[in-house]
């Protein structure tokens, strides 16, 4: 039985670059090509293919235009062809529905292997992001376990204050005292937090902090 892909990309180079890569493999039928997100919810209805080959991260596309395509066609499976993914962009991806995730320079072979193993029912992660996600410390089990929510990930004023004050080495109880908070609520924001964030480690925070502008990364300079 063939594979029915459907290819979503604002890219004309990228389109005609999936293009060749599937043109010779037996299994595989690419029954369209979406440029933007109207295209590909119309074409998602019409044709109801297997897979959904997409780069999420192209102007227009984004992880909503995944979640809407998994409520509008259950049986189709997404994977997810970025150039370097940001923190934000793999969790965005992960909780919007994605199956597999591969990076756009991963070889022929292996973004063939991504749509195979994914339309065979398995995920597949190449090594390159399955090294971001380590870099990211994004848990992905729970993430995937965890029920797709249709809420993009929205850090507060007061959730980012306290990621800069825990970035910067506070204590709790040096924070609550800041906020004129109590310290247990300081511990409950902070699991909040990072499970908005899909982290599991301080050192993750710190990172985040740094990377949006929440923390100078002068604060961690010294001299020996």
């Amino acid at each position: 039985m063939s594979i029915r892909i459907l290819l979503a990309d604002n890219s004309e180079l990228a389109l005609i670059g999936l293009r060749s890569v599937f043109a010779d493999v037996a299994r595989v039928e690419i029954v369209g090509e979406a440029r933007d997100p109207i295209e590909l919810q119309a074409l998602l209805v019409r044709e109801k293919p297997d897979v959904v080959l997409i780069d999420h991260t192209a102007k227009g596309f984004g992880a909503d235009v995944i979640r809407d395509g998994v409520r509008r066609s259950k049986r189709t499976r997404f994977v997810a062809i970025t150039p370097d993914p940001s923190r934000l962009a793999l969790l965005s991806a992960l909780r919007g529905g994605v199956t597999s995730y591969i990076k756009k320079d991963c070889g022929v072979q292996e973004i063939i292997d991504a749509v195979l193993e994914t339309a065979d029912g398995k995920k597949f992660f190449c090594g390159q992001i399955i090294e971001a996600i380590e870099r990211a410390s994004i848990d992905v089990k729970k993430i995937i376990d965890d029920p797709l929510s249709c809420a993009p990930v929205v850090i507060t004023d007061r959730e980012a204050e306290i990621i800069g004050l825990i970035a910067e080495g506070c204590s709790y109880t040096r924070i609550a005292g800041r906020l004129n908070l109590s310290a247990h609520t300081i511990t409950t924001h902070r699991k909040k937090i990072m499970y908005k964030l899909g982290v599991n480690s301080t050192a993750a925070l710190v990172l985040y902090a740094v990377k949006n502008g929440l923390v100078s990364p002068n604060k961690f300079l010294f001299n020996i």
